[in-house]
């Protein structure tokens, strides 16, 4: 079910180009629950104004024609096979989707805009990187980034809400030892799960050198800024939504969430927390993603509320080529014995995240920080170099983007790679227990959305009152 909540993620974006024109009103409902989404609802939709069918109402939401017809046919682009009939199991799962959102309303889970910005960035990031460029991208969907990030806002923003949703149910469900050893004693050699190749990676990262020129270039654009908003020309928060390079926030004006002064970058909160007056804007502040601009907005106790535009001065093609050279050689005398991998992480690096620990990646997995990636866990550059590598061999030097942004060239060490394999209850346990654990809690949501069914008022057409359910409940 998470995979068909993915293939939907985005594609109500088209429905917004239909011109369907569907009105809400309400429709009386004999002995409704008093745990209803709705008790009474009904649909009225004007002769003049058909450009759809509903085809489903779930409590007071319409499942639309178009909206199963756009879900199918990503299905098919996706090459995705629907469990039976799937012009059953499209709307059905539709009809799940907003069973959630409407508990997530109930238990009032909310997901922070900043939050769906980022998700919908890394989106269209994945489409430039398929594409090729961000021009031959907005060529082959017919609109600007821009307008694909509002396009897909709120379809990002319900899947996220969906997931936070099941996250709350399910998160006082636990496996023991023997719950994982007795689901696995009998099940054949065939049918363990197998465990993906992982590996362990250490990184050497240096920043290639910014010319003054382009810094003084990015400070006048940001002074330029300044000038138009005290002026009375503009506001600050349209100059961010053009111009800022931050993609969590520039969607929103450049507005942040209320935030300590521990969550900021130091010197970027020791400006933004001395600001006073909200109708002033801060000097220039150099962090470690650039440089900015800030506007108070509030302060509330120890956090502050501001609104900012970042922008980020370009490294040049030259100094690129400069800091290739450089680690390649630094590469070789490695190679050679002069130093190893781990005294030129812990002395050279610039990666702060890892020079500290023999130049080690790691990252946030859903059981814990961990140094074993699974190929598509490391970022593309990395994994391009992984695959060239044999144990203990050091790469060429590449260039990549780092978690903040911004261009370096690394080299990098394959420390240590696990083929896969079949799993085994000594080596690979934890891989069993979420095995076990998932299908817990695939069953308790199934169980969930069973039991909310009952209690909320379903309406469909005749034709799909002989479909063969995932969830039983839904024909009355």
């Amino acid at each position: 079910m998470r995979k068909l909540i993915n293939i939907y993620t985005g594609l109500l974006a088209a429905v917004f180009l239909t011109g369907v024109s569907v009105t809400a009103g309400t429709v009386a409902r004999e002995g409704a629950d008093s745990d209803s989404v709705a008790t009474a609802q009904k649909v009225e939709i004007p002769e003049s104004s058909i450009a759809d069918e509903v085809i489903w109402i779930v409590g007071d939401e319409p499942i639309l024609k178009s909206d199963v017809e756009m879900m199918r046919l990503q299905g098919e682009a996706e090459g995705i096979k629907w469990r039976g009939n799937p012009d059953c199991a499209i709307p059905e799962q539709l009809a799940v989707q907003k069973l959630f959102l409407h508990q997530a309303e109930l238990d009032s889970i909310e997901v922070s805009e900043s939050e769906v910005a980022r998700a919908i960035d890394e989106q269209i990031n994945r489409w430039i990187q398929v594409a090729g460029s961000r021009e031959k991208l907005e060529e082959y969907r017919k609109s600007s980034i821009s307008q694909m990030r509002q396009e897909l806002h709120d379809e990002f923003k319900n899947s996220q809400l969906i997931n936070l949703m099941k996250k709350q149910l399910v998160a006082d469900i636990t496996v023991t030892p023997a719950d994982v050893r007795r689901y696995f004693h009998d099940l054949p050699e065939d049918s363990l799960p197998l465990v993906p190749t992982e590996v362990e990676v250490e990184i050497i990262t240096k920043q290639p050198k910014i010319e003054q020129e382009e810094i003084n270039r990015v400070k006048d654009d940001l002074r330029a800024y300044t000038e138009r908003v005290m002026s009375g020309e503009t506001t600050f928060a349209t100059l961010a939504r053009l111009y800022s390079e931050d993609p969590g926030t520039a969607r929103q004006g450049g507005e942040m969430d209320y935030v300590g002064r521990g969550y900021l970058d130091p010197a970027f909160a020791n400006v933004a927390f001395n600001l006073t007056d909200p109708k002033k804007i801060s000097k220039i502040v150099e962090s470690e993603f650039g440089y900015h601009i800030i506007q108070l907005i509030d302060k509330r106790g120890d956090k502050i509320k501001v609104r900012h535009i970042l922008r980020k001065p370009k490294v040049s093609d030259a100094a690129i080529q400069e800091m290739t050279h450089r680690l390649d050689s630094l590469a070789d005398e490695i190679r050679g014995g002069k130093y190893t991998f781990e005294e030129a992480a812990t002395f050279v690096s610039d990666d702060k995240d890892t020079r500290n620990n023999n130049g080690v990646m790691s990252y946030i997995s859903a059981e814990g920080r961990t140094s074993r990636f699974r190929m598509q866990d490391l970022p593309t550059e990395v994994a391009r170099e992984v695959e060239k590598l044999k144990v203990g061999e050091v790469s060429n030097a590449f260039e990549m983007l780092n978690s903040q942004g911004k261009t370096v060239c690394a080299l990098i060490k394959l420390k240590s790679r696990t083929d896969a394999h079949r799993a085994t209850i000594t080596e690979d346990y934890q891989v069993m227990k979420n095995v076990v654990l998932e299908k817990e809690r695939d069953k308790f949501l199934h169980d969930w959305v069973v039991d909310k069914i009952k209690k909320t008022y379903v309406r469909m057409s005749d034709r799909y009152k002989n479909c063969d359910f995932e969830y039983e409940g839904w024909v009355r």
